[in-house]
């Protein structure tokens, strides 16, 4: 009988960043606290959770570090101190005046940065334009981190609405996608968000854990979905934490029933 690695929790934390990253980090210091108390190995934040003002502008430009700053410096204490990976979206500093990038960071629970993730897709639509400030990311090798035997991989908010960015993950061997967001109130965006979370998760016969920001800007339901399109853990519109415990053999045995990976005829390839 095949051996799996033992089962993990994952959590999804949702806030809802403002413009002063000391207080985000307060936040999420509390939160991250909450999730290791309930047994997660890995804490999701939302995207843009080092800073984050209803409109872009030169203020994110203001706002950026670099990676090497006092951002993921915090956030490698977070996860040093609870012995947990911490995964958060923060504005970094590029090299091209006036505009930012925006960056997801993975950090081990020796507080070491193991992956970093520039948003592909950038938001311009639904009546906005992300790519006046924010830099696309580069489309390279998708890279990934490993937590007690499982791969994970990371995508940003829009990207979700590409069913390509999810899929190449899992073609590099990811069991479970961390998908920082805000995604942003709207007619039917709350629709849309749970549809396509638990789509990528249900094509893809992986693991998905979404972290929203809190309303009143974005819709909230943070969610974890398994790789049948179950909802394991939820949360609606509160400032919350919500835990799910993934499982390799789940996935196996999902796969034995819905071989879809083994059975697709196309893959994916950069535009």
């Amino acid at each position: 009988m095949a051996t799996h690695p033992p089962d993990f929790g994952v959590a999804v934390a949702q806030f809802a960043p403002g413009d002063d990253t000391a207080a985000n980090l307060r936040s999420m210091t509390a939160l991250a606290a909450v999730a290791a108390e309930r047994g997660a190995s890995i804490v999701v934040f939302p995207e843009y959770s080092s800073y984050f003002a209803n409109e872009l502008g030169e203020n994110y430009v203001s706002a950026a570090e670099s990676l090497d700053g006092p951002f993921v410096s915090a956030l490698g204490d977070m996860a040093r101190e609870l012995l947990i990976h911490v995964v958060a979206g923060m504005v970094e500093r590029t090299d091209e005046i006036g505009r930012v990038s925006n960056t997801l960071v993975a950090v081990d629970p020796s507080g070491a940065l193991v992956v970093r993730y520039r948003k592909q897709h950038l938001y311009d639509a639904f009546g906005q334009r992300e790519s006046d400030w924010i830099l696309a990311g580069e489309v390279t090798q998708p890279e990934t981190f490993d937590v007690n035997g499982m791969r994970v991989g990371l995508q940003t908010c829009y990207d979700i609405r590409f069913p390509e960015v999810s899929r190449r993950l899992v073609d590099e061997g990811a069991d479970l996608i961390l998908v920082p967001a805000e995604w942003v109130r709207g007619p039917l965006k709350e629709q849309h968000w749970r549809t396509l979370v638990t789509a990528r998760a249900l094509e893809n016969t992986v693991y998905v854990a979404a972290a929203d920001h809190a309303p009143p800007v974005g819709v909230g339901n943070s969610m974890i979905v398994d790789p049948m399109g179950v909802e394991m853990a939820t949360i609606g519109e509160a400032t919350d934490v919500a835990v799910a415990w993934v499982s390799a053999e789940r996935i196996d045995a999902v796969r034995r029933i819905n071989p879809a990976l083994e059975l697709r005829r196309f893959r994916v390839v950069p535009r």
